[in-house]
């Protein structure tokens, strides 16, 4: 018969914020903290105010323009060299495409600890909002 573990919080013996866990094979550990998202939210840029749908650790969106939305942590990154991915909806003739940009967009925003911006362009090239746009952060909360 399978356990059941029920418990509300977990805390390392040797780091209270370190929990290795084996992975596939049990021949590796990996560091659970380290493979957990640290932020990730899905919000419509065609909608005043991008208004986010659902989201973790997202504290606000900013519109800056035709397919350009600003995302604020609500928790800081530890330094600004965390990793984003994402995507936007197919719109059919507009056929947006989305880019997470690390370092800086084409506005000049650049991404730090506490924000990153999203940049969505159609097939032509130019600067579209899309009914949906979703994205994933990984990296240490400060």
């Amino acid at each position: 018969m399978a356990s059941i573990l029920k418990v509300d919080a977990l805390q390392g013996v040797t780091a209270a914020g370190s929990i290795l866990v084996t992975g596939e094979g049990n021949s590796t550990t990996t560091n659970l903290q380290q493979g957990l998202a640290k932020g990730w939210a899905s919000f419509d840029q065609t909608s005043t105010g991008h208004p986010v749908d659902d989201s973790f650790n997202v504290a606000s969106t900013t519109d800056l323009g035709g397919g350009t939305t600003k995302i604020s942590f609500s928790n800081t990154m530890s330094n600004a060299n965390y990793s984003t991915s994402g995507g936007a909806q197919t719109d059919g003739f507009n056929s947006t495409t989305f880019g997470l940009v690390g370092r800086r967009t084409d506005n000049g925003e650049q991404m730090t600890t506490a924000n990153f911006t999203t940049n969505n362009r159609n097939v032509g090239g130019g600067d579209n909002d899309t009914a949906y746009v979703g994205f994933v952060a990984h990296g240490d909360l400060a």
